[in-house]
């Protein structure tokens, strides 16, 4: 535990209002001592709830232990990450946190242990006690004034069933989250519930606020005219053997110019794959190329469907667009939590722009941490900026929607 009280000073916001959230990053290595460095930047008389994102090169049990002795009596959530993003923009190795002032949101978490026996009587359960808890701390009308924010172990293979299912419980309250990462290992992925992180699990965050908000996807892909038939796959592996009745691998290699051996990461992000549902085009992004030629995808691929060639618009002018249409409808953000793929942070750092990403981050600041996959609405997407954001409080205190010590 720190050995004097943090600073009560509430962080003002570029409207000089006082933040309804604070933010925090530590890079130390030492699990207490980042605990203690974070609890020092959040903690004050109002925290209600954290939410963190961190490297998987820490020590998680040690880190589990002093998160939940840095805040006591506090909910503390959170995952591990493919890279975060601070209050300066891109992180690599280290651990962010929001701290949510309870007068202003009322957070609830709770965690899924079992992803494949996760269905819909066990969603409506769910999302029943989340509300039922939100209301039980907000005077507000919970299901206009709620969203639902969803971390989910990055290497499970029950992402599309417990999203679609969650969401159905969910109605019409709007969701969004992202995979958990593990410092681009692709090994072992984690969340946080109550001091202990899990693995082949989810955790649901249900936030009600009075404060203006709105959940939002972007991708700066566009489509090509070549379209890939799959012909043979493993749903369930999520792994594709034959695209045109070719083998996988080489027909995407043919696609996108390149010799099958020479094919990597950088390939797979500035030459992905998309889905057309409606109007709209979901990217299913390659996660490796398989001894035998096949290609094992982030999110779910089976036979017969159409996957479309894409190709990358300028990245950082797609996201200040979507970000300052944010802030004309919203009002200077006090805070953005960004799902970022870990795939566009690698585009991002190929083409140079890493530092203008991190300014335009910072600029709306945006926390939050590159995933293996995000969640929006109920569909597994890849290759997006997904996330939340939150405007600032409004002039009379009466709709803040939390309670008060």
């Amino acid at each position: 535990m720190l050995d004097t009280p943090p600073d009560v000073t509430m962080p003002r916001s570029r409207s000089g209002a006082a933040s309804p959230v604070r933010t925090a990053c530590s890079l130390f290595r030492n699990p207490r001592l980042a605990a203690q460095e974070l609890a020092a930047e959040l903690r004050h008389a109002h925290l209600g709830a954290v939410l963190f994102f961190c490297s998987a090169e820490y020590s998680l049990e040690m880190l589990g232990v002093a998160l939940d002795e840095a805040f006591p009596g506090v909910p503390v959530s959170g995952c591990t990450t493919a890279g975060e993003i601070a209050p300066s923009g891109y992180g690599r190795g280290c651990v962010v946190a929001i701290g949510f002032d309870r007068r202003d949101f009322t957070v609830v978490p709770a965690l899924v242990d079992d992803l494949d026996s996760f269905d819909l009587l066990r969603a409506q359960a769910l999302v029943d006690t989340l509300l039922g808890e939100c209301r039980r701390w907000s005077s507000l009308p919970v299901s206009d004034h709620s969203f639902a924010l969803t971390l989910l172990d990055g290497l499970s293979s029950s992402e599309e069933q417990v999203l679609a299912t969650l969401d159905a419980a969910l109605g019409s309250i709007p969701s969004f989250g992202g995979s958990a990462g593990d410092d681009n290992r692709l090994a072992h992925t984690y969340v946080y519930h109550q001091g202990h992180f899990y693995s082949q699990a989810a955790v649901v965050v249900m936030i009600t606020t009075a404060l203006p908000f709105e959940v939002f996807s972007t991708h700066h892909l566009r489509p090509r005219d070549e379209k890939l038939v799959v012909t043979s796959a493993d749903r369930r592996q999520r792994t594709v053997f034959e695209l045109n009745a070719a083998p996988a691998a080489e027909e995407y290699a043919r696609l996108i110019g390149r010799e099958v051996a020479g094919l990597g990461e950088a390939d797979f992000a500035r030459h992905p794959l998309a889905v057309r549902i409606g109007d709209s085009y979901y990217v299913r992004s390659i996660q490796r190329i398989n001894p035998d030629g096949s290609l094992t995808f982030y999110c779910a691929v089976e036979n017969g469907i159409v996957l479309t060639a894409m190709y990358p618009a300028p990245i950082l002018a797609d996201l200040e667009q979507v970000l300052g249409g944010l802030e004309a409808r919203l009002g200077a953000p006090s805070l953005i939590i960004g799902c970022d793929c870990f795939l566009r942070r690698l585009a991002i750092e190929t083409l140079g722009e890493a530092p203008a990403a991190s300014e335009l981050l910072r600029r709306w600041r945006t926390i939050g941490f590159n995933t293996y996959g995000e969640q929006h609405h109920g569909m597994h997407i890849n290759q997006t900026f997904t996330g939340v954001a939150i405007g600032h409080a409004r002039p009379d205190a009466a709709g803040r929607a939390g309670h008060d010590a």
